[in-house]
């Protein structure tokens, strides 16, 4: 049996919303609700939020939650997430961004069990894709796409449009990489200890790293399209939804 872990890295500055994990949502800060998501589906032997900030830390702790404070400087959620594991004996980590109240048990069940139905340790992560028809969402760099082969493997991840239709014809669908991932540990943490890679420097878009180094990401596609809380229209709309279930 697999030992499999949540993390959720959090960090206190934000650009467009500042200090938004700790901004209420339904009478807890928005952290708090996804941790309390993660916690509820049941799926993990540990849930831990991971942050620099003692304000999340605390708040984290004030809810009955668990964290662990960053000990170093991290550019990227992976690192992070490398340095709150590495020395926990998991089989299986998953990342779950601290923006993600409605995390559901759903998609985070069928990442898991890509690794179940893997004996031979081909897959290093499974990630979650869904399909964008908006050309506004195809065009927006804010939007990572992704491509993958015959047996859902991604070949690429691009801000740019991928793939360019020539033939307006063929039936391809453009997916959209939801950042929700699932990694062995041991490719964690091979990407904690290497070296950003030039495509991955490009895009900024740490996943090509993996691909880079010749990882195997598998994708499941999802119709779940989640909310991640960036703007303070994100977070309005958040608290509608909330409010109505």
């Amino acid at each position: 049996m697999l030992k499999k872990i949540a993390i959720i890295p959090a960090r206190l500055e934000s650009q467009r919303l500042p200090k938004k994990l700790l901004l209420d949502l339904g009478g807890a800060p928005v952290i708090v609700r996804t941790y309390e998501a993660v916690k509820k589906t049941n799926l993990f032997d540990e849930v831990l939020v991971a942050t620099d900030s003692n304000d999340i830390y605390q708040t984290v702790l004030q809810y009955d939650g668990k964290a662990v404070m960053s000990h170093k400087e991290h550019d990227c959620g992976s690192n992070r997430i490398a340095e709150a594991v590495e020395d926990l004996d998991y089989d299986i980590v998953v990342n779950v961004q601290g923006d993600e109240p409605f995390t559901n048990k759903v998609d985070l069940q069928r990442l898991l069990q890509v690794f179940d139905n893997d004996p031979n340790k081909e897959i290093a992560l499974a990630s979650l894709m869904h399909s964008l028809s908006e050309e506004r969402d195809i065009e927006n760099p804010n939007n990572v796409k992704v491509i993958v082969d015959t047996y859902g493997n991604a070949i690429y991840f691009s801000r740019s449009p991928i793939p360019f239709i020539r033939d307006e014809t063929a039936n391809v669908d453009v997916h959209k990489h939801v950042g929700i991932y699932a990694f062995r540990k041991d490719a964690l943490m091979e990407f904690y200890n290497s070296k950003p890679t030039p495509l991955e420097l490009a895009e900024k878009i740490e996943a090509i790293r993996y691909l880079e180094y010749g990882k195997k990401i598998r994708m499941v596609t999802t119709s779940n399209h989640t909310i991640g809380i960036d703007t303070p229209t994100d977070l309005e709309k958040a608290r509608v939804i909330w409010d109505n279930n």
